[in-house]
């Protein structure tokens, strides 16, 4: 069956998004203000060192300047969270990014308490995730806010709508819920351990799949309609690119939006993450 469901472009949208950052940055400069991010990141993890250098090649494009600071397995508990120390204090860094995960003889969770919140431009710290929790001004997780940016570039609109979030992690699946909440949707929570998965997604005008599974969710468990955000990025072996937690073209069939992977959420992720150390550094100036 011929897809006719709108695609949802993560790469044009975060392009726009990109753009409307520039004269931002630019009058903080001509204030004397560089906006500026530094990423905490495993030095050992090719993934994370792929997915920061990205950031970084965006952050340049925009006027961001950044840094990183390379964790290996010589680098201790207490001299990262020196490290943490000296950016919170360092008045010209405006947002600090601890990319998952930190080599395992690392307390990861140590290392996002101590980080200030006013810097969290990743939204992932307890501080963050309590202010999204009570409906309080702050940085929200940078996923899910590329995914409600690209809800709004294409007018989709949640209010009153049965919303399925499919994953419960703390960077996308809860920050997720708590998002579509704010904007009135009637939201549930499913995950790995769902009974009844399919029947939940059949009835829910709005599917996030965020579960790590690749292809989980069939065509067939779409209703009719529905717009489907695949935030799912999974190697399978003998596959030429990665695929998301949605089996594509079954889901594009019934669906009247849909995200693609790749080209869907992964770029608004990095572009909200942009925004929000552009908000970071017009706060503190």
């Amino acid at each position: 069956m011929a897809s006719s469901a709108l695609i949802l472009d993560g790469k044009e949208s975060a392009r726009e998004l990109r753009e409307s950052l520039k004269p931002r940055v630019e009058a903080l400069k001509a204030r004397g203000i560089t906006p500026r991010i530094e990423a905490v990141v495993a030095g050992q993890d090719p993934a994370s060192l792929a997915y920061v250098a990205m950031k970084q090649k965006w952050a340049g494009w925009v006027g961001i300047e950044s840094g990183s600071f390379m964790v290996t397995e010589a680098v201790g508990q207490s001299e990262l969270e020196e490290v943490i120390d000296r950016l919170n204090a360092d008045p010209l860094v405006h947002g600090v990014l601890v990319q998952h995960p930190l080599p395992k003889h690392l307390d990861e969770d140590a290392v996002l308490e101590r980080l200030g919140a006013e810097k969290d431009v990743d939204g992932i710290t307890s501080a963050s995730l309590g202010r999204l929790t009570a409906g309080l001004h702050g940085f929200r997780c940078a996923t899910p806010l590329g995914i409600t940016k690209l809800l709004d570039r294409y007018k989709i609109d949640c209010s009153g709508k049965n919303a399925l979030v499919i994953g419960r992690s703390n960077i996308l699946g809860k920050p997720m819920a708590l998002m579509l909440l704010e904007r009135h949707a009637t939201v549930t929570i499913a995950h790995s351990r769902t009974q009844n998965l399919a029947e939940l997604c059949r009835q829910a005008d709005i599917v996030v799949a965020a579960v790590g599974r690749p292809e989980l969710v069939k065509g067939d468990w779409i209703k009719p309609g529905a717009v489907v955000i695949d935030a799912g990025y999974n190697r399978v072996e003998g596959r030429a690119q990665d695929v998301g937690d949605c089996d594509y073209e079954a889901c594009a069939a019934v669906a009247s939006a849909i995200t693609p992977v790749p080209g869907g959420v992964g770029p608004m992720t990095v572009a909200s993450l942009l925004s929000n150390t552009v908000d970071a550094a017009e706060r503190i100036s």
